[in-house]
């Protein structure tokens, strides 16, 4: 293979999630887009919600942005690589689609939202009515809405692929009584996220739990944990990554290239739930292997999960208060947990392989043909696919492989780092 100097895009992995405020608080006041910590590599757009008396006609307007200012600012994000992703309900918003008819304007709305802001990602944080279940099962979920809803979201993706060609970036973030509150009950709020998780777990890139505003849970070793804590940072993880047992049946965890843990920035930024960065890099030591257990909880799977994605935080602009623990300290404690991360475009060293696309689905492209048996590895070191050396060659089908991150490794090249949605 001709030695030479290429260029490559890191993918969102790790991930450092943030919410942007699309308002001035005066605790926590607006940034321009533009003007953020760089270490965000996906940057979640609070919020798209209902015009005034309908829960299916949904809308975002910049507030302190001429339109076209704010789609620069969004193209300029997109341009370093990172997803921008609109943020669809919060805490005020009801969404309920209620007919056909409401489903297909909902669609079609967001749709709009995408052609016109660029937007490259979509974020489903929604609660309360917007997805409360009445019953049927995590497989078979029986409330009109909540179907639709799924439906909704598998056709917005449909179409933006359409559009664009490309995957659209798709996130969760409820509250636990939603995911891991399944284990307690199985009905209204309790457990109402997992049928659409489950439902969209093919086309999921990241859940993000809220593990703040929540009080107590159970973990799956049967134990409550008090939220703010180490123990509840890493049982509630492990738990939508593991699965559990409920009413409306077996919630089959996530990858955990699919999960990330998300925190407030700091004590004011949410109604409980802050954990001080020395107990956030422990717990996340110990889930991703590389860390003493800091209390009382002890991980089903030994060695943790250093495949884990990232994390997430109530938000950018709370991160970037200095009276929040410091300017951008959650940022500053992402880093110094997982290295530093980039998305910029950059030179790579003489012998490397370019990737593209990356993340990836089925087939995988060199920046130059290659010659020699290829060898694909998962993040513990096993060997996953191995292909002999049959002449030059510019792809690789990675289609059979499962979600997550691997290295590719050419003789006489440098390993590779990919993702596999």
């Amino acid at each position: 293979m001709a030695a030479t100097t290429l260029l490559a895009l890191h993918a969102q992995s790790p991930a450092l999630i943030g919410y942007w405020h699309n308002w001035n608080d005066a605790s926590a006041p607006y940034i321009p887009l533009d003007q953020i910590d760089p270490r965000y590599n996906v940057v979640e757009v609070a919020f798209a919600e209902p015009v005034a008396g309908s829960t299916y006609v949904v809308e975002f307007v910049p507030e302190f942005e001429v339109p076209a200012d704010f789609i620069a600012q969004v193209a300029a994000q997109k341009a370093l690589g990172k997803k921008v992703v609109i943020s669809l309900g919060g805490a005020n918003a009801t969404i309920q689609l209620n007919s056909d008819q409401e489903r297909d304007w909902f669609i079609g709305h967001l749709m709009y939202l995408f052609s016109v802001y660029g937007f490259n990602g979509l974020d489903l944080d929604l609660e309360g009515s917007s997805v409360a279940i009445s019953g049927g099962t995590i497989a078979a979920p029986v409330d009109s809405t909540v179907i639709r809803l799924i439906h909704a979201v598998k056709e917005v993706m449909a179409q933006y692929h359409a559009l664009t060609g490309e995957k659209l970036f798709l996130t969760m973030a409820p509250e636990t009584a939603y995911v891991q509150g399944g284990q307690s009950a199985f009905g209204g709020i309790w457990g109402a996220y997992l049928p659409i998780v489950d439902a969209l777990r093919d086309s999921l890139d990241i859940l993000q739990v809220q593990l703040y505003n929540s009080g107590s849970m159970y973990g799956i070793d049967g134990g409550i944990y008090t939220q703010g804590t180490a123990d509840f940072i890493v049982s509630q993880t492990e738990a939508v990554i593991q699965g559990f047992n409920t009413i409306g049946g077996f919630f089959d965890g996530l990858a955990p290239e699919k999960v990330a843990v998300a925190l407030p920035a700091c004590a004011s930024a949410a109604g409980g739930g802050y954990a001080d960065t020395t107990t956030v890099r422990m717990a996340m030591e110990y889930l991703l292997g590389d860390g003493p257990q800091p209390g009382a909880y002890t991980l089903a799977q030994t060695g943790g999960y250093p495949g884990l994605r990232g994390m997430m935080t109530w938000s950018i602009n709370w991160d970037a208060v200095s009276a929040c623990d410091g300017v951008y300290s959650y940022a500053e404690n992402f880093e110094r947990i997982f290295g530093e991360v980039s998305t910029d475009v950059e030179e790579l060293p003489r012998g490397t392989i370019a990737l593209s696309p990356n993340p990836v689905q089925n087939t995988l492209r060199f920046g130059s043909p290659v010659h020699g048996a290829i060898t694909i590895r998962d993040l513990s070191g096993r060997i996953v696919q191995r292909e002999e050396g049959t002449g030059m060659r510019s792809v690789v089908d990675v289609g059979t492989l499962r979600p997550g991150i691997y290295l590719l490794d050419i003789k006489g090249s440098f390993p590779q780092r990919f993702v596999k949605e």
